[in-house]
């Protein structure tokens, strides 16, 4: 069952946020800011409310064609910069620039091309680590298509790193995710990461 994320609550909390940063929640500028932000969060916060085998119901969307898998089931599907932005369950702060190579190897089933972007939307709709948003991207496209062999590249900037610390703009990271023969075969996963680059 789908959780609910509690927008009083956090407007409650913006409020005391703004007070404890020293200004006045009720100036002209501010008055609305608790409830703004509120509703932004439950936009940009929607992934928390479902979990990975939800999100492979609502995305996974599947084509079979016993022809063509027959002949292309040994073939690897790759959506290529797939654009995206997340939160670092750390700072709170902006994980942008993103950008989200998929790819797998059908069996049965072949996924919407356009729901691979949606899964990696609402995956990113979380507090998140890039680690481990690789890893539930992976493992909802393996959900929706049955397939083991499953490959996530992920390169991002982080506010965490660019706007405050060290503060190094323009710093990029970037994880890979591998799942069954991608993981266990050298040969493969490199044909993969040179298609995937």
């Amino acid at each position: 069952m789908q959780k609910k994320i509690n927008t009083k609550k956090i407007e409650e909390c913006i409020r005391e946020i703004i007070i404890a940063l020293g200004d006045d929640p009720n100036r002209e500028g501010l008055l609305d800011t608790p409830k703004r932000v509120s509703k932004m969060y439950e936009e940009v916060f929607e992934g928390m409310t479902l979990s990975n085998e939800e999100i492979a119901k609502m995305f996974g969307t599947t084509f079979e064609n016993e022809e063509f898998m027959s002949e292309t089931h040994k073939n690897m599907v790759v959506v290529r910069d797939i654009p995206m932005h997340s939160y670092c369950e750390h700072h709170l702060a902006l994980m942008y620039n993103m950008k989200v190579t998929v790819v797998y190897m059908p069996k049965e089933k072949i996924i919407g091309l356009s729901k691979i972007s949606r899964i990696a939307d609402m995956v990113g709709r979380r507090l998140q680590l890039q680690e481990r948003i690789g890893s539930d991207i992976a493992e909802i496209v393996s959900m929706a298509t049955g397939s083991e062999d499953v490959g996530v590249l992920i390169t991002g900037e982080h506010g965490c790193m660019t706007s405050r610390g060290i503060k190094k703009p323009g710093t990029l990271t970037t994880t890979t995710t591998f799942t069954g023969q991608f993981q266990s075969n050298d040969m493969l996963r490199q044909e993969a990461l040179l298609i995937m680059k």
